[in-house]
């Protein structure tokens, strides 16, 4: 079922009216939108085909040009004028139904005037239109597009260009939101080119514990911590600890030799 019946008149403006179908039809999809040349299929009965299509969409296009009220029939008279012309047939039935319809004023057509409507068509003439400018195609069919997207939800639900328009917006999002691992990881070269002094481990990226130029005691394991004691003076001497630096810390100190003095003194 079609929810967009584009109306037109031949003679006026059809090249406009295939635009604009055709635009509809990428965006939402073939199926929903209705335009007499494409939608009906061969052998089908034009007739019917065109009552069923006007009587069961959701909005009518009514695609007026400069020429749309002059264009005359085939016994000289203006088409609009007969009962039976389908342009105005179309028009009537969607109006009668109380659908939305939109005229769509193409190049330098005016708005409306209701005294040249004929008496089942003067509502045409209060409906908001939106305008066609073929300088502005693309901008006017996107406008169209929006507007027949909001007001109708089973045109929004299908959207293909909202539905791009949110894929990049998440794809954007997804990449600023990924970590950079250039930003996150050290590597071994660059720690050698900063690093002055410090402890840790470093086997190609940084992991363990760095410490850099510590100025005072550091333990960096799960165990006690030793402090080695600060001596001044001319003392000299070694320090050593014995066992697992659980038990005592015992300290030996040598007094310089003097000269001239053996070992038996």
């Amino acid at each position: 079922m079609p929810d967009v019946f584009v109306n037109y008149r031949t003679g006026d403006e059809e090249t406009a009216a295939s635009m604009i179908a055709r635009e509809l039809a990428r965006r939402f999809g073939d199926e929903r939108i209705f335009f007499a040349s494409n939608s009906i299929e061969p052998g089908r009965r034009f007739p019917v085909e065109l009552v069923r299509a006007v009587e069961e969409c959701e909005a009518l296009l009514a695609v007026i040009g400069p020429r749309w009220a002059e264009v005359r029939g085939a016994d000289g008279r203006p088409a609009l004028e007969a009962e039976q012309d389908w342009t105005r047939r179309e028009i009537h039935t969607a109006l009668a139904r109380g659908v939305l319809v939109i005229p769509v004023l193409v190049g330098k057509a005016t708005r409306i005037d209701h005294a040249g409507l004929p008496d089942d068509l003067l509502e045409l003439a209060d409906c908001q239109y939106r305008r066609f400018d073929h300088r502005n195609a693309e901008s006017d069919l996107t406008a169209l597009g929006d507007t027949l997207a909001r007001l109708l939800p089973e045109l929004g639900a299908v959207d293909r260009d909202a539905r791009a328009v949110r894929e990049r917006v998440k794809a954007k999002s997804r990449k600023k939101s990924a970590p950079d691992p250039g930003s996150t990881r050290m590597r071994t070269r660059d720690v050698e080119q900063r690093m002055r002094g410090g402890i840790g481990n470093l086997n190609g990226d940084l992991s363990g514990t760095f410490v850099n130029e510590p100025k005072g005691p550091v333990n960096t394991g799960r165990g006690h911590q030793y402090n080695a004691p600060h001596f001044e003076g001319d003392n000299t001497g070694v320090q050593f600890t014995a066992g697992d630096n659980s038990g005592t810390v015992h300290q030996r100190f040598e007094r310089e030799r003097r000269r001239g003095t053996t070992d038996d003194e």
